[in-house]
């Protein structure tokens, strides 16, 4: 028998008074956010060191966080939630709104995880943006992003997190269209921008439900009042929530402007799918995991939209040739998978986390690796042109193929010890809606399952396109000639670095079941389940699926010519080649009705609101013109007036009494 997670409530632990180096967890906003400030400030003064600052303020950052952390796991598992109130952000009468911060494992989790790729994210965007002339507002914008990302996490309040979400996405929208004088990147950040802001909606409505509800929108009073209200009133909430997690983590329906974000620098993306924003949407899920619990509906939807976009993100990766957004793909796809875990509720919860903090590693890596080979290959990002990288790049090439193992689920790579354990989750399953469903196992696990192994075609795909075969590169004849070359040491140690987790992070944190025990006081205690095949056979299922993926590429890309041109494709690859036509079920289903609205609007405006208040100004001025005539300045005009008036006054009078 197989051994799973079932965490409790997420009030098993009350919050302690923070003390010492809790009791500076401010700065890890602080610090990145005046660093920011001061860039903006300063402005063209600070060109020369600016980039700096933003580095040793990011590093500054990830050193309190690992203070925190070190007195954190040497603290008693009941004394590791510290509560600190900072003041008193919206006093309103009866309802009061304290700006308060919630350091546990599940917020220093995410804090070590922003700050150590983030900082590492800045040495490599030092030289991948050596040559930009507003190299220090970039640095700018990377360290609010991290200040706003580190307030989400950190916030004892939804109100508070919302705070940090809208900080995450203007900061978002500010680097995506970072080279906004290229009008495709300029749409692409507003693209971001708006489907984000459907998305914050959904968080508006959950936050006006819970002051409906529970008169607060503190996490720790929702979540010990939240069984306590109607199941429909919970459902509601946690439908909202889930709205506000789809535009934030680029889940169905709200996915399409993940792969449009590429269009900012490298960095940017590395920042945005590792580590930061699109994580943020299954942070807000397992935060709110009581409200779930009381919602099972809300619940199983959370599952549904995790298995849809997985195997979504999967299809679409299959057949892109942006090796960008062939990455941007893959991240919706593991981002399915976590919400998948966490809309299993208790038993998914621990391993979803787990395998946001392992991707974060390895997908950082690929993300830089990708900045790598556009550094090398002059900025191209076709991997049709590209093939036989692994002689050139040496270290890209193998760095990169420990982020691929490692998103493969290869043992004994990180990836195998995270998204596995989800996978063996989803068999585990025997709830739909809240009612006993012992067939949910055999339809989230086959899904998971599949997408394992669409995962391994379209990475392995990747790899091969790029780094082996034949070389496939721009020529002088073509006008633009490559020649590749190995990056410099400040992008190629990151890489490094980030690669030493991807490989060794999962097995390390899985040792004694260290990383889910890590999150106890945060998620709850442990249960017992038993999944619906026995787990070696589902280990083993996954990993020949895996092996068919990716041999099945590596004959297709890896041994086969691979054509520079687009070859045609069946109805599906074209579907996939168009993202699955999201951009034209939106355009039909909301912008089309949208502009129809607006034109009718405009018509309307002009025909009937302008054209009456035109109307009567034109029938005033003509009714002073008739009136006008009468005046002429002559006496005896006006005196024929009166005696004309009183004449008709006695014509009615006697008119009426004759």
């Amino acid at each position: 028998m197989t051994t799973f997670m079932f965490p409790q409530a997420l009030t098993v632990y009350d919050t302690v008074p923070a003390t010492g180096a809790a009791t500076y967890a401010w700065a890890l906003i602080l610090i990145p956010l005046a660093s920011a400030g001061l860039l903006l400030l300063l402005g063209r003064a600070s060109d020369k060191w600016g980039h700096l600052l933003a580095t040793l303020a990011s590093w500054s950052t990830f050193v309190v966080g690992a203070l925190i952390a070190a007195q954190m796991w040497n603290a008693p598992v009941d004394a590791r939630r510290f509560g600190q109130t900072l003041f008193t952000w919206i006093p309103a009468g009866d309802f009061t709104v304290d700006f308060g911060l919630l350091v546990d494992p599940l917020s220093i989790t995410f804090v070590i995880l922003v700050t150590f790729v983030g900082s590492l994210i800045h040495v490599y965007a030092i030289a991948y943006m050596e040559n930009d002339a507003a190299r220090r507002r970039f640095f700018a914008y990377l360290n609010f992003f991290i200040a706003a990302m580190l307030t989400l996490v950190l916030a004892d309040s939804y109100a508070g997190l919302f705070a940090g979400w809208e900080g995450v996405g203007l900061a978002s929208y500010l680097l995506i269209g970072f080279w906004n004088h290229v009008p495709a990147y300029a749409v692409a950040a507003k693209k971001a921008f708006v489907m984000n802001r459907v998305g914050d909606m959904g968080m508006l409505i959950a936050m006006m439900a819970m002051v409906a509800s529970f008169h607060s929108v503190s996490f720790s009073v929702v979540s010990s009042q939240v069984e306590s209200i109607p199941t429909a009133s919970a459902t509601v909430i946690g439908f909202f929530l889930l709205v506000a997690a789809c535009g934030k983590s680029a889940q169905f329906p709200l996915q399409a402007w993940l792969g449009d974000a590429m269009a900012g620098p490298t960095p940017v993306s590395a920042l945005i799918h590792a580590a930061t924003m699109v994580t943020a949407g299954v942070y807000l899920i397992v935060r709110s995991g009581d409200v779930f619990r009381a919602a099972p509906i809300a619940a199983t939807a959370v599952a549904i939209i995790g298995a849809i976009t997985l195997l979504f993100g999967a299809i679409v990766g299959c057949a892109k040739d942006d090796m960008k957004k062939v990455l941007a793909a893959s991240t919706m796809s593991q981002i399915g998978y976590m919400m998948l875990g966490a809309g299993l509720g208790p038993i998914g919860w621990a391993f979803s986390i787990f395998h946001l903090f392992t991707h974060g590693f390895f997908k950082a890596l690929m993300f830089l690796g990708a900045g790598s080979v556009m550094h090398g290959m002059g900025d191209q990002v076709n991997m049709r042109r590209f093939g036989a990288l692994r002689g050139a790049m040496k270290v890209t090439w193998l760095t990169f193929m420990m982020g691929w193992l490692a998103i493969l689920g290869v043992p004994p790579f990180s990836g195998y010890w995270s998204k596995d354990k989800i996978i063996e989750a989803a068999f585990s399953a025997d709830s739909f809606g809240g009612n006993i469903a012992l067939w949910a196992g055999w339809v989230y696990g086959p899904v998971a399952m599949i997408g394992a192994g669409v995962t391994a075609f379209y990475m392995s795909r990747l790899f091969f396109m790029t780094f082996h075969g034949k070389a496939r590169w721009t020529t002088e004849a073509e006008g633009a000639p490559v020649h590749p070359h190995e990056s410099g040491p400040l992008m190629t140690i990151p890489m490094i670095i980030l690669a030493v987790g991807a490989v060794a992070l999962g097995g390390a944190l899985s040792v004694g079941d260290t990383f889910t025990d890590w999150l106890v006081p945060s998620i709850g205690h442990v249960m017992h389940g038993d999944p619906v095949l026995n787990e070696y056979v589902i280990q083993g299922a996954t990993l020949a699926l895996v092996i068919l993926g990716a041999v099945i590429a590596w004959m297709k890309y890896g041994r086969d010519e691979v054509p520079t041109s687009v070859p045609a494709g069946n109805a599906l690859t074209e579907a996939a080649r168009r993202d699955l036509y999201q951009d034209t079920v939106n355009e039909t289903l909301f912008m089309m009705p949208a502009k129809g609205l607006v034109t009718v609007a405009t018509v309307g405006d002009a025909s009937a609101i302008d054209g009456a208040l035109n109307g009567l100004g034109a029938g005033s001025q003509l009714l002073g013109r008739i009136v006008g005539v009468t005046q002429n300045g002559l006496v005896r005009t006006y005196a024929a007036y009166i005696l004309g008036g009183v004449i008709l006054a006695l014509a009615i009078v006697l008119g009426f009494r004759l």
